[in-house]
């Protein structure tokens, strides 16, 4: 980051602040990090403080009147800005900065200068940066959940369509049972709730106002630091004020959160690389997100899934940046938890984002590719579990037996190069009688009926499997767990707006008093 325009007056020496390696390496990064990310927050935090210390007889009407008008000024002068204000090392921070626009806008208003710094009564840098640290990520949580959630309804539409679609179901790589695609996307769907559930649990670890604790152990000034949360959006506030400026939890809860759902995305995302593969082909994604080469005139490349499953890694390298910067660091107020790490952490925000998008976008277009997925079941003989199933239900034979009979049957089919759509009836009633000491009961269209994909299917109504009953149940369960999820951050968003129309009417009270009216 360069300083390039500050004046030599400005910028210090090594031996005077600010030292200008010191400068350049950490406060002008700082300075335009606050102003990218905080000010709206301060400004607003500002009028909170400001509103509840009129209220508590330690400003009156008119000089919280003076400092709400000083207020508006600075808010507009950053509205009309085209670009950020460059750091010259007059002030440390962007606070002593603004502090020095409301002391200027003050003078100019003809009220007593002393004015612009009673606002700085009882609070600290410490609480203050703490606490818009935390409606940084309450804003940046409710739009992150909103966006897993936008993922989910696609999934939950998908899943809907494709409730009854065959697909092939792998264990260890290898081919296993048939399911449906419904079902597979349910598994998603189930734990994009629960990811979207850790991140809200993070967001009610943030949502503590850590504002009146000050340096380290509040002030004896009568604060009232319930009315300052309740002026911010917070339910509630942080009690120990030790903790309010050396908690790092908030921190860690929140990027905990996101490496989890990162996680989550990834494995998707990588099942889909191996479903689209030429080998398995069970997937295949539609024309606009397929990229051709260059030289082999045959190739179609699903190359976003390459995209989707290294948007998931770097938003994990990016919460795992956050949670090393914090990894043995003393449980006091300190640099490893602010600025720096918090723009590193937004990081991973931004990459979250597109990882949801392009997901969404892939699952509303790509579609199975039911003769391919048809046809390796066939080779894979994925439907003789249901087959021993079957001997177990309807030949009452014990389970040990049945696993043998099929067991015995796919031997011979890999050996003889046959399916169980192919092999002869009269082979699995041979081997059946060799294990069981007699004929089955099963003639040859049972025999075929239990081992199509549509039966094994069928039979799997247990709550949680892919039978039509099962999965219809499940996606009503989906569906309201979204809409409930969609209540919450609907509600966080009414208690800020109206925790904003509080502040306003409480501001607006004030103004009235001092004028008289």
């Amino acid at each position: 980051m360069s300083v390039s325009t500050a004046t030599p007056a400005a910028i210090g020496s090594d031996d005077r602040f600010p030292a200008p390696v010191y400068a350049e390496t950490v406060l002008a990064p700082g300075f335009m990090h606050s102003q990218k990310h905080l000010v709206g927050h301060l400004l607003r935090l500002h009028r909170a403080h400001a509103t509840m210390l009129a209220e508590q007889g330690l400003l009156d009407a008119a000089q919280a009147t003076a400092l709400f008008k000083a207020l508006d000024k600075v808010e507009a002068t950053f509205a009309r800005m085209t670009e950020p204000v460059a750091y010259t090392g007059e002030f440390e921070d962007l606070f002593f900065y603004i502090e020095k626009l409301i002391a200027a806008d003050i003078a100019a208003q003809k009220v007593d200068p002393d004015v612009a710094g009673r606002l700085h009564t009882g609070r600290s840098r410490n609480d203050i940066d703490h606490t818009l640290f935390k409606m940084a990520l309450r804003e940046r949580l409710d739009t992150l959940g909103t966006a897993v959630l936008d993922l989910v309804d696609t999934l939950i539409t998908r899943a809907r369509a494709d409730a009854g679609t065959i697909i092939l179901a792998y264990t260890h790589g290898q081919p296993a049972q048939p399911s449906t695609y419904g079902h597979y996307l349910g598994a998603v769907i189930e734990t994009l709730l629960r990811d979207f559930n850790r991140l809200m649990e993070a967001r009610a670890v943030v949502d503590r106002s850590p504002l009146g604790a000050a340096a380290i152990t509040t002030t004896g000034f009568p604060l009232d630091r319930q009315r300052v949360a309740d002026l911010l959006g917070f339910p509630v506030i942080l009690r120990n004020s030790y903790g309010c400026i050396a908690g790092a939890d908030y921190t860690a809860a929140t990027y905990g959160a996101i490496k989890l759902m990162a996680l989550s995305l990834g494995r998707f995302a990588q099942d889909m690389a191996y479903w689209t593969a030429y080998e398995i082909g069970q997937l295949r994604f539609s024309d606009g997100f397929v990229q051709i080469s260059s030289i082999m005139p045959q190739k179609r490349n699903p190359v976003p899934v390459e995209h989707m499953r290294l948007l998931a890694s770097l938003t994990a390298g990016h919460a795992d940046a956050v949670l090393l910067a914090l990894h043995n660091t003393p449980f006091i107020d300190m640099n490893d938890n602010e600025h720096e790490v918090h723009g590193a952490g937004y990081e991973a925000f931004a990459t979250a984002h597109r990882v949801l998008a392009l997901m969404a976008g892939v699952v509303r277009s790509a579609a199975i590719d039911g003769k391919r997925v048809r046809a390796n079941i066939e080779a894979s003989y994925a439907t003789i579990t249901e087959l021993a199933d079957s001997l177990v239900r309807e030949e009452n034979l014990p389970f040990s037996k049945a696993h043998h009979i099929a067991a015995t049957l796919a031997r011979h089919m890999q050996a003889a190069g046959e399916t169980l759509s192919t092999v002869p009836y009269e082979t699995f009633a041979r081997i059946f009688a060799e294990t069981a000491g007699r004929e089955p009961i099963f003639d040859e269209a049972t025999f075929r009926r239990v081992t199509t994909p549509e039966h094994f299917v069928a039979v799997r109504k247990l709550p949680g499997g892919p039978a039509p009953e099962a999965m219809a149940e499940s996606l009503a369960v989906y569906t309201g767990e979204a809409a409930d999820a969609r209540a919450v951050i609907a509600a966080h968003r009414a208690r800020d707006a109206a925790s904003k129309e509080l502040l306003a009417d409480a501001m607006a009270t004030l103004m009235t008093t001092a004028t008289g009216a």
